[in-house]
């Protein structure tokens, strides 16, 4: 009996298991924007992309900006609003290149 009240409590507290769900995006598919208007949307920001992914339940861009930078781009998929940039130092390209180089010798 103590056992099942402490199970009914969790969940109640934790209904579904939604607040353990690790996803970003919670966008049904039929909502999600195409792959194509990803890519043009990446293009009007002045980004050059590699690679168009789903990740978390969001679209994840990786790429460069405009200034050459490297950059993976969380992006909303019912919106295409940006949730997230993470810009890649200048120092990792250096130190991988050192890395290349180390490898070729």
């Amino acid at each position: 009996m103590k056992r099942a009240l402490t199970i009914l409590t969790f969940l109640a507290v934790f209904p579904a298991g939604a607040a353990l769900a690790d996803d970003d995006c919670f966008v049904p598919m039929k909502d999600w924007q195409p792959r194509e208007n990803v890519a043009r949307f990446a293009e009007e920001k002045g980004w050059s992309v590699s690679r168009i992914k789903i990740d978390d339940g969001c679209y994840e861009i990786k790429g460069r900006d405009a200034e050459g930078r490297r950059i993976e781009v969380t992006v909303h998929p019912a919106t295409l609003a940006v949730i997230e940039i993470e810009f890649e130092d200048a120092d990792d390209d250096r130190s991988r290149q050192n890395r290349e180089s180390d490898r070729n010798d």
